[in-house]
């Protein structure tokens, strides 16, 4: 053999092995070494995904009963969402607030009138969102209800969640959320969740407050759903002391419990709404507040923006995204299969499973703490091909994609209940 073609051949062979697929454990070990500390992964590398299905680096597939958080309601890479992402990426993708753009005006009309406020104010994030609702009503506080100088209060339900940020995490009652993160955001007050005496007491012990910020249903606290008429109480007692109403809907929002927003269970209408998630279809981060016009118009130029926040790009992904909830029917098919999904899972013996919670398509199931572990379960499920995470260690979250069908819902219940009744 010549020189020549010996080289060759070594040459070939070490571009081959440089192209070779790493596999989901060098995957995992790269990822370690090289990222910093987020969430804790499970260990599965998803490559692809499609509808409620996504595949590993290996080419297996799952049933998806995360949905990202609740991020990807319409169902992983919906071709609608991924044919007006690639027409809008190429025509214009981003212009910043400096200019104005298509559609921004057309998401804003779009959603003020599906939703019944005045103006819609686009961000990134949902912690950004929730953010831009804490500014809105303290400078409401101010120049509306005329609270003195740097009092505002903004009261927050126990065991909330909106983010990470420094203002979210001084609002958090979770040690793990808030520790040495200090100093904390001041006049950031905590009532207790589902108490509408506690809420009382609280606005008529301090005339500071401007807002009331809770969830629907709170949901990274383990889907806890509040007791009928705890949504009206809310609306009445802010409506009798002038108090700001904040409905973080950035998990409960957009079809996800069976309505279009988890207020609509009551028929209750928030002074401002914050929307996120399944905003951005999972495609491109989107999230922004609703509120009419003498309260969002607090805001005057310059007092608030973001560079990627309402861009040509993901105002279009938006507006699709929304669509796609409305026209496919999903907040009816969350409503639907939630029954059977509360059928199924209220059938597990308690001394597997102590507690069933939800509604519609957010739901959490409490393991018991001397079956298992939360964490280990999961590990077992992706075994079994369902994917998942546990809330607080022991509550199972189970949130498809609200595209599922009965069949793929009975499919991923069987993988549940299979794996629960053989985990010993």
């Amino acid at each position: 053999m010549q020189p020549t073609t010996r080289s060759r051949i070594f040459c070939l062979t070490k571009e081959l092995n440089f192209k070779r697929s790493l596999s989901s454990q060098e995957l995992i070990e790269r990822d370690n070494k090289y990222g910093g500390r987020h969430f804790k992964p499970l260990p599965v590398v998803l490559t692809r995904g499609e509808g409620v299905h996504v595949w590993d680096v290996e080419g297996k597939r799952y049933l998806d009963f995360l949905a990202g958080f609740s991020t990807v309601n319409q169902g992983h890479c919906h071709p609608r969402l991924i044919k007006v992402m690639k027409e809008q990426a190429a025509k214009i993708a981003h212009t910043s607030r400096a200019f104005y753009s298509e559609p921004h005006g057309e998401l804003g009309e779009y959603l003020t009138k599906l939703f019944k406020w005045d103006k819609f104010l686009p961000m990134n994030t949902g912690v950004e969102a929730g953010d831009t609702a804490v500014k809105v009503a303290r400078r409401w506080g101010y120049r509306v209800k005329k609270i003195p100088k740097e009092q505002a209060t903004v009261v927050f339900a126990k065991n909330n969640f909106w983010g990470r940020s420094i203002a979210a995490l001084s609002a958090s009652t979770d040690p793990n959320c808030y520790t040495d993160f200090g100093p904390y955001v001041p006049r950031f007050d905590k009532v207790t969740y589902n108490d509408l005496n506690a809420l009382e007491q609280k606005f008529q012990q301090d005339p500071t407050v401007c807002a009331f910020m809770m969830e629907p249903i709170q949901g990274e606290a383990g889907v806890i759903v509040p007791n009928n008429g705890y949504l009206k109480g809310v609306r009445d007692l802010c409506t009798k002391y002038n108090v700001l109403w904040i409905a973080d809907e950035v998990q409960t929002g957009l079809c996800r419990t069976g309505k279009r927003l988890a207020v609509d269970h009551e028929n209750q209408r928030p002074d401002i709404l914050v929307l996120g998630k399944a905003l951005s279809g999972g495609m491109y981060p989107v999230s922004g507040i609703l509120a009419d016009e003498q309260i969002i118009m607090c805001l005057e130029t310059g007092s608030h923006g973001s560079t990627f926040a309402g861009s040509p790009l993901g105002n279009r992904v938006a507006l699709e995204a929304v669509k796609v909830l409305e026209e496919e029917n999903l907040a009816d098919n969350a409503r639907k299969l939630g029954q059977v999904l509360r059928t199924k899972l209220e059938k597990v013996p308690k001394d597997i499973a102590v507690e069933f919670r939800g509604r519609g398509l957010l739901a959490g199931l409490v393991i018991n703490k001397e079956f298992g572990e939360g964490w280990d379960i999961c590990v077992k499920l992706k075994e079994a091909g369902l994917l998942t995470r546990p809330a607080h260690g022991q509550i199972l979250r189970i949130s498809p994609p609200l595209t599922i069908t009965k069949e793929q819902l009975e499919e991923g219940l069987s993988i549940l209940t299979t794996v629960l009744n053989s985990y010993k």
